[in-house]
């Protein structure tokens, strides 16, 4: 009898009598001993099957194994161990529960009791076979043709040809088959049902360590991870391809093994739990979505250093995750197809969507245009975010350009979800923004080298990109892509916008895209029906300027509201610059009125209330606020507003009424000249004093009428003759280059100090138009180096927003009054008759103003030394005439 019993689990079923036992020890680690028996080898015998010592199969001998491999594969058994007859194993007792399993084989007719021993089994296995010999069970059937009709015809051993064949007829089917051995965690070879085929197989997109003939690291445990999950069981092989290039002719498949009531794919299983590698070349014959898969989950394996990878180091990358950062917010504003702004309680977030690439915008101040569905991917998104609530979930960050230069700078990517249209409130779906995007095919999936951060949804992004692949969609159409012309009327003439006004007015409300809010009430709109962008403007409507009050607040307000939502207009007029002059609505609700009854707008009804759409409704909305005090109202007491006065020094006088000044008493001033008082300008600058000025810098020139050194920017520069502006006292002329200096930063940058100014509500004539050089004589003789109050009545940007010369830039509408006298220089220009009201823009200053032009003209002054009322009863300024010799 046995000495000692064991417990163990039936990893495999090499014959119809025989078993590979593996121990159970639960106090050890890592592979656990195993044992081959033989049940009682020396009174039990079943039919062997065919092997290398035997072509074919003995009579019943593939039943016999398959009604043991199905009693007893992976099931705990206890055995005991009779003894050891090297090469074939050990013999001995295996019992499955309270049943000797070489008395139920015996039972079932499926081995013979070869002859009597000392086993205290032998009488009952005896008498087994004799129960099973006179009922003709199994081997011993008695139906005539059962023992040859048991033997398998095993078909030849395959060759390349063969292979080709097989997999031209099977490939990507499941076919059912029984593996027989693994060779090592990536190769196995089995039986093909129910042909018999035998096979070796390589597991399709993996590669485990090689077990012989010496072992890699990892390898023997890799082979067992195998074996225990696949070997002698029921399995599913998806064939793939063969491998050509291998003098074996291995064939290249999927293996699917059962896992309660689903199945697993064992080259996904072995790759996850780090048993083996992604290897491109056999992956490339499986499907693109189970070879994705694979790579995934070596990356996860890389990352959590698993088995063969427990050495690995990642290389470096310019991206890096984002944890714990999710949010929910209100999108304002879409940048592209690919990046959104997203605005909550914390404010305003630029989220790139990660893991895809949309075409670009471009730049059309550049001459850029937009690259093919570059503007349907952002229409996309434009329809279907703004204004909405979403869920983002921040991924990863990236560094854009070289870690260490100046332009670099830290993009934050992540994925953003909408609410699923179409789907039941009470139970919606979320629906991954970039997967729309790519599904429609606007967009492709970023092919990420190995550790880049991606997606967490990077395989539905990939399968979207198949769907919009295999449905030809946007990117993907062999069809040219749309070609929309669009007119940016922004950047065109005021001409080109007058001509699109009568269509605009024909058509009453028009529909239109806020494309971006330039202020609180100017905005660019895009007008579908006209396919063409214009700049628009609230008429009657004004919102604080920049720097003051609730001019951020009024900009915001607007921004929220309308950036890139569908409105509607009305246009009324186009001003001298090209901006229409309108109505706005959104959502049926007048915008104007909106911004006056919060106290972020004034109304002011130019040409009166009855000329501007709604005008008794705006004056009805600003006396609201006005009373309750709101916003700009808030410190109201019920008188008008004073205007904004300035004194100043008229430093420069140009013709048609403008000069410089600078402010008296600016600290900038002092400040600027204490800095230029400290400088060292001696001595002219030599060629080894690397100094180059070039158009648009700003350095040290020295004034000629009176050699002090000043701030100057360079306006043309040819050789060594340069025409310098004085940007803190407004002169302009030509110096050679001993005369300039260079300048430090810190001076460079402050803002020049003379502002150039206009004579507000008059006309006055070029010094090429008669009076136009005794205009400016009198001008000069009146003002020059003198000091003034300027009365600020609105600003003029038609010279440009920047100064890059004398004349340039923007410039202030102002009226001068001298100290000692109540009439102003404007006053005393229109009875000299050396200016002429504007009639062009009518307010009260211009009527108060009109007596002193009254004069002018009955005492025939100056320019209306020829007139008569009855040939300029509208008041109008003479024609102007050149000036005799000129």
């Amino acid at each position: 009898m046995a000495s000692q019993w064991y417990r163990g689990r039936v990893k495999a079923v090499p014959s119809g009598d025989s078993l590979v036992i593996q121990a159970l020890q639960s106090n050890k680690t890592g592979i656990l001993p195993e044992r081959t028996i033989t049940l009682s080898l020396l009174s039990v015998r079943a039919p062997k099957l065919a092997g290398k010592d035997r072509s074919t199969d003995e009579p019943f001998a593939w039943d016999s194994r398959e009604y043991l491999r199905k009693l007893c594969l992976g099931k705990e058994v206890v055995f005991s161990i009779d003894n050891i007859a090297e090469p074939l194993g050990s013999v001995g007792s295996v019992f499955l529960g309270n049943n000797n399993v070489a008395a139920l084989v015996v039972q079932k007719g499926w081995a013979a009791v070869t002859s009597p021993s000392t086993t205290p089994y032998n009488c009952e296995l005896q008498f087994h076979m004799d129960q099973a010999f006179n009922k003709g069970l199994g081997r011993w059937s008695t139906v005539p043709g059962a023992a040859e009709a048991s033997i398998r015809i095993l078909p030849p051993q395959l060759n390349l040809e063969t292979m080709k064949t097989l997999l031209a007829a099977n490939k990507g089917k499941p076919i059912e088959a029984i593996v027989e051995q693994v060779r090592d965690g990536s190769v196995v070879l089995a039986h093909l049902l129910p042909e018999f085929q035998f096979v070796e197989v390589i597991v399709a997109g993996t590669q485990a360590p090689y077990s012989e003939p010496n072992a890699y690291p990892f390898a023997l445990e890799a082979k067992f991870f195998t074996e225990s999950r696949v070997l002698n069981r029921d399995v599913h092989i998806v064939l793939e391809g063969v491998d050509k290039f291998d003098k074996f002719s291995r064939l290249i498949g999927s293996v699917y093994y059962p896992d309660g009531d689903s199945e697993k794919d064992l080259g996904l299983e072995l790759v996850e739990n780090g048993y083996a590698k992604y290897v491109p070349w056999s992956a490339k014959v499986m499907d693109e979505d189970a070879s994705r898969r694979l790579k995934t989950a070596e990356l996860e394996a890389k990352k959590n250093k698993l088995r063969i990878w427990t050495h690995f180091v990642p290389p470096a990358t310019n991206s890096k995750p984002i944890h714990d950062q999710n949010f929910t917010g209100t999108v304002v504003e879409v940048v592209s197809g690919e990046c959104v702004i997203v605005a909550n309680d914390s404010g305003e977030r630029r989220v790139n969507l990660s893991s895809i690439w949309c075409p670009k915008m471009g730049n059309l101040r550049r001459g850029d245009e937009p690259a093919a569905y570059a503007r349907e991917a952002k229409e996309l998104l434009r329809t279907r975010l703004i204004g909405r609530q979403v869920n983002v979930q921040m991924e990863y960050s990236r560094n854009v350009g070289q870690a260490d230069a100046d332009s670099s700078r830290v993009i934050d990517f992540g994925s953003v979800f909408i609410k699923a249209e179409g789907e039941d409130k009470s139970n919606q779906a979320e629906e991954n923004v970039a997967g729309l995007v790519v599904a429609c095919g606007f967009g492709n999936v970023i092919k990420h080298r190995d550790f880049e951060e991606r997606s967490r949804y990077y395989d539905a992004l990939l399968a979207a990109e198949s769907g919009a692949i295999a449905g030809k969609k946007g990117l993907h159409s062999s069809k040219e892509a749309p070609v929309v012309h669009r007119t940016d009327l922004t950047m065109a003439t005021a001409k080109k916008a007058r001509d699109v006004l009568p269509s605009l007015q024909r058509s009453r409300r028009v529909s239109a895209v806020v494309e971006y809010v330039l202020s609180g009430h100017r905005f660019k709109l895009y007008i579908p029906k006209e396919t063409c962008s214009i700049s628009f403007s609230l008429s009657g409507v004004r919102c604080p300027g920049r720097d003051e009050p609730y001019s951020d607040e009024a900009f915001a307000v607007m921004r929220r509201r309308l950036m890139q939502r569908d409105v509607e207009i009305e246009v009324e007029t186009v001003d001298r610059n090209g901006t229409f002059l309108g109505t706005l609505w959104e959502s049926g609700t007048n915008v104007s009125i909106a911004l006056v009854e919060a106290g972020l707008a004034k109304y002011i009804p130019f040409g009166g209330s009855d000329k501007i759409q709604d005008g008794h409704l705006l004056e009805r909305a600003m006396k609201n606020a006005k009373t309750k005090k709101l916003k700009i109202w808030e410190n109201i007491e019920g008188k008008p507003n004073k205007q904004k006065e300035l004194k100043v020094v008229i430093t420069e006088v140009l013709d048609r009424g403008k000069f410089y000044v600078q402010t008296v008493g600016d600290e900038k001033s002092a400040s600027i000249q204490q800095q230029l008082a400290s400088l060292n300008l001696e001595g002219a600058p030599s060629a080894s004093d690397a100094f180059n000025p070039r158009e648009g810098d700003i350095v040290l020139a020295q004034f000629s009428a009176d050699n002090s050194w000043n701030r100057a920017r360079i306006v043309n520069a040819r050789k060594d003759k340069f025409e310098v502006f004085y940007i803190d006292y407004g002169n302009q002329e030509v110096v050679p280059y001993s005369q300039l200096r260079p300048l430090n930063s810190s001076a460079a940058s402050a803002p020049g100090l003379a502002q150039l100014c206009n004579l507000a509500h008059v006309t006055v004539p070029s010094l090429e138009e008669e009076f136009g050089q005794e205009a400016g004589e009198y001008l000069s003789e009146c003002t020059l180096d003198k000091e003034f109050t300027a009365v600020i009545e609105g600003r003029d940007i038609s010279g440009g927003k920047f100064a890059k010369g004398q004349g340039t830039g923007p410039a202030l509408m102002v009226t001068l009054f001298a100290v000692d006298n109540a009439d102003s220089i404007n006053a005393a220009l229109l009875q000299n008759g050396l200016a002429s009201l504007d009639n062009q823009k009518r307010s009260w200053k211009s009527r108060t103003l009109r007596e002193f032009q009254e004069k002018a003209q009955t005492f025939r002054q100056g320019m209306w030394h020829d007139y008569y009322e009855s040939d300029h009863h509208e008041n109008r300024a003479p024609p102007a005439r050149k000036a005799a010799g000129k």
